[in-house]
């Protein structure tokens, strides 16, 4: 009879830790590299067309930005919801270490709490598999059937 299947705890809590990086780091950006306008003339020995769709650089570069920005937008509200959920010390580890007003290390973290070494590292597990499971980003093992 099977039972419910083992979570990769490495995996996961990888993927967990890039979720909030990669949050912290939207919060952070006011810029998007890369998907600028261009300013400079281009020339095309293509006649132009009369049409509804979309040719200049700056409206190409503007579309590309709302889509990336809502992207973005939506992934900080997801993992600013799920962080919502946690205990409160769960909460106090997540927002201390990631959406802080500096980059700091889980030493830095816990010292700053006033929170035991072992205290803090077993709620930050607690924290990370609560929102790997409401940001569905949890990793399984690989379950081999005989």
């Amino acid at each position: 009879m099977p039972g419910l299947p083992d979570i990769d705890k490495e995996a996961t809590e990888n993927n967990v830790k890039e979720a909030l990086d990669l949050a912290r780091d939207f919060i952070r950006m006011g810029f998007h590299p890369g998907i600028e306008a261009s300013t400079t003339a281009s020339y095309s020995l293509v006649p132009p067309t009369q049409t509804n769709a979309f040719h200049s650089s700056t409206e190409n570069a503007a579309v590309k930005n709302v889509s990336i920005e809502e992207q973005r937008k939506n992934h900080v509200q997801r993992v600013l919801n799920a962080t919502k959920r946690l205990s409160k010390k769960e909460k106090q580890i997540i927002m201390t270490r990631w959406f802080g007003e500096d980059d700091i290390t889980d030493i830095e973290a816990y010292t700053e709490l006033d929170m035991p070494h072992s205290t803090y590292y077993k709620y930050r597990g607690k924290a990370f598999y609560r929102l790997a499971f409401a940001l569905k980003i949890e990793v399984y093992k690989n379950v081999e059937t005989s």
